[in-house]
């Protein structure tokens, strides 16, 4: 991190982190490399760079460089910064949902949230004009499921294809229910290896959203393959299926059985 300038020049130090390769910084950073600056000076100068677009506050106590490149929306996209951010605030993390298959090509719309799994206590959304990233609390984070992504900036983690079709399950409510899940599911199946359906996937997923991927894999979206792996994963595994939902909160009586998977079909799917 650059010490002061001679002249003692806050923007100055901001460019020079930029020409380090930096797009991001901390209060606590700043305040030591002015250590004769005063708190209200320092709040100052980064009140001046904000109404300027020059950084944009992410989350308290942390700041963004809006580079040349994004001026003129003065917007950073989240992937940019959110490994530096999780960093900053000690959380473990991974890209999901939709901004994940957005990264394999596979979210035919662009997800207006840039969405993140980490573990609990829950973090608030962080929403900065049109960018707002959801933050999604989960018990562990499944570290040998995830990849690294390479960005402009470095590396973030990211879902693999198969984590990612087990959170849109997991999540349905967070991407818009289950018909939008499948979709997703299925403009991803190219990028999903049937190796990769195997134990480390077992000790993270319920048997229950096996089952429901199982199943739209198998009635819905005629991913028979998919189907296929998932059911020998199970057995494998000595995974027993209960009848389950397919909608978790949906009603269970009065409706019909599949009988391979065990999903009580409460809900109807329609992919786009």
């Amino acid at each position: 991190m650059p010490k002061s300038s001679p002249s003692g020049n806050v923007d100055e130090w901001v460019d020079i982190l930029l020409t380090k390769g930096k797009n991001a910084f901390s209060l606590e950073q700043i305040r030591n490399a002015f250590p004769n600056h005063s708190e209200a000076a320092l709040k100052r100068a980064l009140s001046r760079l904000s109404s300027k677009g020059k950084i944009v506050s992410v989350h308290k106590g942390y700041y963004v460089i809006v580079s040349y490149e994004y001026a003129a929306k003065g917007i950073v996209p989240p992937l940019l910064y959110i490994d530096g951010l999780m960093t900053f605030l000690n959380k473990p993390y991974y890209v999901s949902l939709l901004s994940a298959a957005a990264l394999y090509g596979a979210a035919h719309q662009a997800p207006q949230v840039f969405m993140v799994n980490t573990t609990f206590p829950a973090l608030r959304p962080s929403a900065k004009k049109t960018i707002k990233i959801k933050f999604i609390p989960v018990k562990k984070i499944p570290h040998q499921l995830l990849e690294q992504k390479k960005t402009e900036r470095g590396y973030v983690k990211v879902s693999s294809p198969e984590l990612t079709a087990i959170d849109l399950i997991n999540h349905a409510k967070h991407v818009g229910g289950l018909s939008r899940a499948a979709t997703v599911i299925n403009e991803l199946a190219e990028d999903i290896r049937l190796d990769k359906i195997n134990e480390e996937l077992a000790q993270y997923a319920e048997t229950a959203t096996l089952q429901r991927l199982g199943y739209i894999a198998d009635k819905i979206l005629n991913l028979h393959e998919l189907a296929d792996a998932v059911e020998n994963l199970c057995s494998k595994m000595n995974l027993k299926f209960f009848r389950v939902s397919l909608m978790t909160k949906g009603k269970r009586y009065g409706f019909a059985c599949n009988e391979r998977w065990k999903i009580i079909e409460n809900s109807s799917i329609e992919i786009d």
